[in-house]
């Protein structure tokens, strides 16, 4: 069967918009993005326990996209939204197993920002790469306040971190910051606003909050009210909600104050399903966060911008998502591109925007949840259009599994009418079939840390990164302190031929004690994991063809090894090996070029 127009188009080719009437060509930019809310957890979505009043009068006032879909879990949200492009086909397709990192070959919004004449800040979480080339400020920011890794407290974030006092990283440096995590990020997002507007310049102002992603440690108190609700399996999940909300509160108080309001574009969403309150509510939808149903990844999406005509309180139903954001954004704020910058997946919604009768050729957009170190088909992915949802819920990717659902007749999800209806999943699964061979193009390669680049002298590696099976026993602090003796690999590119110094660790520096010590913490930390004391008693590193080994000294704090590279891709494997012959891979490396 033939493609029509719509089919064609339902992967990439924006549509010719028209212009907009009376609305100012530069707006700033403000983009707030929870992680783990749901489109349930608004009580203005009919949420009966949550109270988020500064959230509810911004939806009252604000264009909302009512369709509005992302991917189920955090980082490919990111890197879908920031470049406007399918996720998988970027390279952050997972959270961890070093899959969640940005292909340096994609363009960010922020850089596309920064050429437009911009000023652009990050404050809380970039999930797309600790490390160079795949940092935040390699990758358009000018200004940088980020935790390590997918959230406060995993193992890539400094260590100890417990969302209070903590010690994130400023421009690349760390540096301790009182408060709790939430009410950092928006302090010194409005000191970047207060100092892009006394050079005169307009700015992109990206606030994504380590909140309300678990552990569930929200301000002291803020949870109490929501004890013993129904459903809901950690207060805290609610009372980090009420934080934010007030901390929505203080930005609008700070965008009136400063008398840029009005020349503002404020957005509000969320990176995917709810985490832990869709138990309590989840407006009718199916599942949650990691699912291919929609409650998994229909998401708010707030837009407010008086002065561009997005105020007032309107919803937009129509099939959009985060492909479409960069897209939309280069329309409303005349954005340039790098040359030779990758094809964008996503259409503006600038129409939509200026008219609800706008035409709109219907299209499908596909999302997917990877979780893997490598992509599979049809695993726990969902094509939607604007009727229609084939959805695989199967993690194995086995296509008999598919089910169909007529969306506007069955929102939730209940009733399959794949055996009624053969003519329309065979057309979702061509689509689907397109979608495949365009984002997994890539997947058979890596996306490596770059080993001797003058913008990060020494890199940081945790097992976060690992590629292997280990990875998900310590990829957070907790799991670092039980020491399980497991192993992976980093995918490194050595960017010059030359001596390099590995310095491996079971703790990382700024924990400062030996290698087979129990670590405690020097003052109180929610995490009450026990730091564990191991008998290491050598050490082995092997990269690019070289390998050094040797034993361990009583009281090392590391072990270090200096080998002769060559430039060029490779991995980089390690072990620390007990009395008993136990292995498990250094949790930290510390790698230069000396």
């Amino acid at each position: 069967m033939p493609m029509s127009v719509s089919r064609r188009q339902f992967l990439t080719a924006p549509l010719a918009l028209s212009a907009r009437a009376a609305a100012p060509s530069r707006p700033n930019v403000v983009l707030v993005m929870t992680d783990d809310q749901g489109y349930g957890d608004i009580a203005r979505h009919g949420n009966p326990v949550i109270r988020t009043p500064n959230l509810d009068a911004l939806h009252d006032r604000s264009v909302r996209l009512t369709g509005y879909h992302v991917s189920p879990t955090c980082a490919p949200t990111r890197s879908a939204l920031l470049t406007g492009r399918y996720t998988n086909i970027t390279g952050a397709w997972h959270t961890i197993q070093g899959r969640s990192l940005l292909d340096p070959r994609e363009v960010t919004m922020a850089d596309c920002f920064r050429l437009s004449g911009y000023r652009t800040g990050i404050f809380g979480k970039w999930h797309l790469g600790d490390n160079c080339p795949c940092r935040p400020q390699d990758r358009g920011f000018d200004e940088v306040l980020v935790h390590g890794g997918g959230g406060i407290w995993q193992t890539p974030d400094y260590f100890g971190n417990d969302y209070s006092r903590d010690t994130y990283f400023h421009n690349g440096r760390p540096e301790k910051f009182e408060g709790y995590c939430t009410d950092v990020w928006f302090d010194n997002a409005f000191r970047f606003m207060t100092d892009s507007r006394r050079r005169g310049k307009p700015f992109f102002c990206y606030i994504p909050t380590n909140a309300p992603h678990g552990p569930m440690w929200a301000p002291p108190g803020s949870e109490d009210r929501y004890r013993g609700a129904k459903g809901l399996r950690d207060p805290g999940f609610y009372g980090m909600i009420e934080n934010v909300d007030a901390n929505m509160a203080r930005l609008a108080k700070y965008l009136k104050d400063s008398g840029i309001e009005d020349d503002t574009l404020l957005i509000f969403t969320t990176d995917n399903g709810s985490a832990s309150g869709s138990q309590v509510f989840n407006a009718g939808m199916r599942a949650n966060k990691g699912s291919a149903y929609d409650g998994g990844h229909r998401v708010p999406f707030f837009m407010h911008w008086p002065k561009g005509g997005l105020a007032g309180g309107r919803s937009i139903p129509t099939l959009t998502a985060h492909i479409d954001i960069l897209p939309t954004l280069t329309d409303l704020c005349g954005l340039k591109r790098p040359a030779k910058s990758p094809e964008l997946h996503g259409r503006s919604l600038k129409a939509l925007l200026d008219s609800p009768d706008a035409a709109w050729p219907e299209r499908s957009i596909v999302v997917d949840s990877q979780r893997l170190d490598k992509l599979v088909k049809w695993r726990q992915a969902a094509v939607m259009t604007q009727q229609w949802r084939l959805v695989n819920p199967s993690p194995d990717g086995d296509p008999t599994k598919l089910e169909l659902y007529d969306i506007q007749k069955d929102p939730g999800q209940r009733a399959n009418v794949i055996a009624d209806e053969p003519a329309v999943a065979e057309r979702l699964r061509a689509d689907y079939e397109r979608w495949w061979s365009l984002v997994s193009a890539r997947g058979g390669e890596y996306v490596r840390i770059r080993l001797g680049d003058p913008r990060e002298p020494v890199s940081r590696l945790t097992c976060h990164d690992w590629h292997g099976d280990g990875v998900d026993q310590v990829w957070n602090q907790g799991g670092v302190r039980k020491g399980p003796a497991v192993n992976g690999f980093w995918t490194v590119d050595v960017a010059r031929a030359g001596k390099y110094r590995f310095e491996l660790r079971r703790w990382p520096r700024e924990v400062d004690i030996p290698l087979t010590a129990p670590f405690q913490d020097s003052e109180p930390n929610r995490d009450k994991t026990p730091g564990r004391a191991l008998d290491i008693a050598r050490a082995r590193v092997q990269v690019g063809g070289r390998e050094a080994s040797g034993e361990i000294e009583v009281d090392a704090k590391a072990a270090a090894f200096t080998l002769q590279l060559p430039a060029g891709p490779t991995e980089l494997r390690t072990w620390f090996t007990g009395k008993g012959g136990e292995e498990r891979g250094a949790y930290f490396v510390y790698a230069e070029r000396v």
